[in-house]
């Protein structure tokens, strides 16, 4: 007979002791269970122990948690983190406890005699003479507050921390470190003020190497619970926290662990971010990303871009510059993004969002329209006629009245490729605004001879054939800034950063001098005229578009990669990926194409259901938005258990077998994506999260009687429809991702050109050739059964 659905089979084990084989029912009270396993080991005072998992993070099993819990767990007994209170007593029990002075605190000796402390509660709600209360009755009742037991994991870990053992300290610490993870174990560290002893341990900085490290590291894992505000720590303790950063003889793993917990700061709390700002001097970040040591170059990016957000942007734009004078960018390019080691996803993500802060200064002059009534504009523009003209205009315009000048410059601008006489009109709109005219004075300074060569020769060609120089200026400049990003915020979870913009000074300018010129080659490959611009403009964009996502390391590569892409290699790939994503629409072939729908589509779910078993690596995203950990999830071969857990960073995925997390397929309820995702929900502005509900997926699943989420960050496009197209075929709904739509065409255009071989070259017609009428009679057939003479 099978045991009951409630019931199920685990082990127990402990210390020193024979390991216990025991069902578990889920039904019973935790605290039953307790004193069943302790009496099986002659343990007393059960309450004083708690069960943990035994893999992971080691978390407690509470009521909230049991029900994870699976056939073949491994639990383990250790000391509680908070010992349960005694039952409320009833209304009668309180009032013979009035006479009393005993404190229902249970220890080993029995209930101790020290004055309790009794509150009158009305309906749940304390009097001010009543802090709150631990439990209580129904109204009119008291609530009992008992004195907390000074032998509990919590208490004796803190006790350790005061110790004067210093070994003592550390390994107190160690252990600290290991169990800060947990939830229930934080917050009763913090309710017992653990994090002021940590704080005391810190700002005291009596040893400043490994135990300085694990008071550090302990901080943070508490912090990161959310139960306390990052606004809540004082400043003496973050000028602390800064002098170890400042420090130039600081052991390695103290200074990583300091930047981080500056970061979190800086990023809660604008407050303590302006005094992070002002004690850490950019210099002494710079010195940090010098070092050849990976972590403190990571973390100290990580501030410094903290650092970056969280400046006005006048004092952003002050802040890069100094630091491009510094050389910053050289030593990225050279030392990091070319370094031996690779390149993390947390560096990669740090290094996305410094080129896009850096190409956000940019975005006032995009914002901002060409003032007419400007007579610094007014001569820019002049300028840029007189680069290109300035020896015909001395010819032409020498002698001449005001009204001939006006007019030869009016008809100089119209060839520069102005759509109004007077170029002030073209350039009031933005973006690009200012921008644009930025882009043609850096041009026309920087490489003249290719300027003067661009408007020269496009204005001596007949006119429906010359490319106008500002108005594909001005187009190209709002196609840059698209391609960009620029005046958009910083992604939360991006990394796809481009290394060139590192090896180049004036990166965006320069960019568009090699953009322009490809623009005028583009035109004339199309042999283009006035008409076509806007053809023109599609094929540029997708040159750029195609040669940016290749990431060429240097503004050289780029320019050889973009001008190989010509207008007829465009066309060959467009071609190509039509010819992949298209097929014929004969009738025949549609049938034959709907025939073979259903074994390519069961094709589909048995690669998408053993890429889940393969499993995939997933950022965990804080309360902060910023990626922090890595978590690794997979299906069981036999496809009836999701396992998860935790990873560390830059580790190989680990073997399902030791993930310490199960989610059976049976107890998934449905399938979440997007703005529905809980971890989505209500999280700022869909701009701004964007990127992140496109990649977020959730597994609702029953939790007891309760129902829980699984929630995922997708790390791409193509693996957010990986996993939700197996998970919809685990649950037996349709595949309805784009990615399944792309894969099924694929194989059906396959597949259907291998049944055509033989008809190559073979005209198939529209409609199947009709059936002939029956012969008159049958005469013709031969009988068998008839032998011939």
């Amino acid at each position: 007979m099978a045991p009951p659905r409630d019931v199920v089979k685990i082990a127990v084990q402990m210390r020193d002791a024979i390991p216990q084989l025991i069902q578990l029912d889920q039904a019973k009270p935790l605290a039953a269970v307790l004193k069943e396993v302790c009496d099986a080991w002659s343990l007393a005072h059960s309450e004083r122990y708690a069960l943990q998992f035994a893999d992971g993070h080691r978390r407690y099993i509470t009521e909230n948690n049991r029900m994870e819990i699976k056939n073949g767990s491994i639990l383990c007994l250790s000391t509680a983190p908070v010992i349960p209170l005694l039952p409320p007593p009833s209304f009668p029990a309180v009032q013979c406890l009035l006479s009393a002075s005993l404190c229902l605190c249970p220890t080993p000796q029995g209930p101790s005699h020290i004055p309790a402390v009794l509150h009158l509660v009305d309906t749940g709600v304390p009097t001010p003479l009543a802090p709150t209360p631990c439990f209580s009755t129904q109204p009119p009742h008291l609530c009992f507050c008992s004195r907390p037991c000074q032998d509990l994991e919590a208490e004796q870990l803190l006790g350790r921390l005061q110790s004067g053992s210093h070994e003592g300290r550390r390994e107190a610490l160690r252990h600290f470190v290991l169990l800060a993870p947990d939830m229930t174990f934080a917050q009763e560290v913090i309710s017992r003020d653990g994090l002021q002893r940590l704080g005391t341990i810190i700002e005291d900085g009596d040893d400043l190497g490994e135990v300085l490290a694990l008071a550090l590291k302990a901080f943070l894992e508490l912090m990161e619970h959310g139960v306390v505000s990052w606004e809540t720590l004082s400043i003496p303790f973050v000028r602390k926290v800064v002098c170890y950063v400042n420090m130039n003889l600081m052991d390695a793993s103290v200074q990583p662990l300091a930047l981080g917990l500056l970061e979190s700061v800086t990023l809660s709390s604008p407050a303590l971010g302006q005094l992070v700002k002002s004690e850490v001097p950019l210099d002494r970040l710079l010195v940090h990303l010098q070092v050849m040591n990976q972590q403190l170059q990571t973390k100290a990016m990580a501030l410094l871009t903290a650092l970056l957000q969280g400046a006005s942007p006048t004092e952003r734009k002050h802040m890069l510059d100094y630091l491009w004078q510094r050389n910053l960018r050289q030593f990225i390019y050279k030392n990091i993004i070319h370094s031996a080691a690779p390149l993390g996803d947390e560096m990669a993500h740090h290094l996305y969002v410094l080129q896009s802060l850096t190409l956000g200064l940019l975005e006032p002059r995009m914002r901002t329209p060409l003032d007419p009534y400007s007579q610094e504009q007014r001569e820019q523009l002049q300028a840029l006629r007189q680069a290109a003209f300035e020896p015909e205009g001395e010819s032409l315009g020498a002698g001449l009245n005001a009204d001939r000048r006006r007019s030869l410059c009016a008809r100089e601008f119209r060839k520069l490729g102005f759509s109004n006489s007077n170029p002030a009109q073209d350039l009031e709109h933005a973006p690009p605004g200012l921008l644009a005219l930025d882009n043609m004075l850096y041009f026309s300074r920087h490489a003249p001879s290719a300027y003067s060569r661009f408007v020269l020769e496009n204005s001596s060609r007949e006119d429906k054939h010359e490319c106008p120089f500002a108005r594909s200026s001005i187009q190209l400049t709002v196609l840059l800034c698209e391609l960009l990003r620029v005046g958009e915020p910083c992604s939360e979870t991006a990394q796809d950063f481009s290394p060139m913009f590192f090896g180049q000074d004036q990166s965006f300018h320069e960019l568009f001098c090699v953009s322009i010129q490809l623009l005028n080659k583009t035109w004339k490959e199309m042999r283009a005229t006035q008409e076509d611009f806007d053809k023109v403009m599609q094929v540029v964009r997708e040159q750029l578009a195609r040669t940016l996502a290749l990431k060429p390391s240097s503004l050289e590569l780029f320019r050889t990669k973009v001008n190989a892409l010509t207008y007829g290699e465009v066309l060959r790939l467009r071609q190509t990926e039509r010819l992949h994503q298209e097929g014929t629409l004969a009738p025949p072939i549609l049938e034959l194409r709907e025939k073979l729908k259903p074994e390519l589509m069961s094709l589909i779910r048995q690669q998408r259901l053993l890429r889940l078993c393969e499993g995939t690596l997933f950022r965990k995203i804080s309360s902060r938005r910023r990626q922090d950990k890595l978590w690794f999830c997979c299906l069981s071969p036999n496809h009836k258990v999701l396992q998860y857990g935790d990873v560390e960073d830059n580790a190989s995925p680990p073997a399902p077998e030791s993930l310490p997390e199960q989610l059976p397929v049976a107890d998934i309820r449905a399938l979440l994506t997007g703005k529905d995702c809980p971890h989505i929900r209500d999280k700022g502005s869909v701009k701004q999260n964007k990127d992140l509900y496109e990649l977020a997926f959730t597994i609702s699943y029953d939790h007891g009687e309760e129902e829980a989420y699984l929630n995922f960050i997708a790390p791409s496009k193509r693996e957010f429809h990986l996993w939700t197209d197996g998970l919809s075929t685990l649950l037996g709904s349709p595949m309805g991702s784009e990615q399944t739509r792309l894969d099924l065409e694929q194989l059906l255009t396959m597949e259907t050109k291998l049944r055509l071989l033989e008809l190559e070259n073979v005209p198939i017609p529209e409609q199947p050739p009709p059936i002939p009428p029956p012969p008159t009679n049958f005469n013709f057939c031969y009988d068998c059964s008839i032998a011939e003479p």
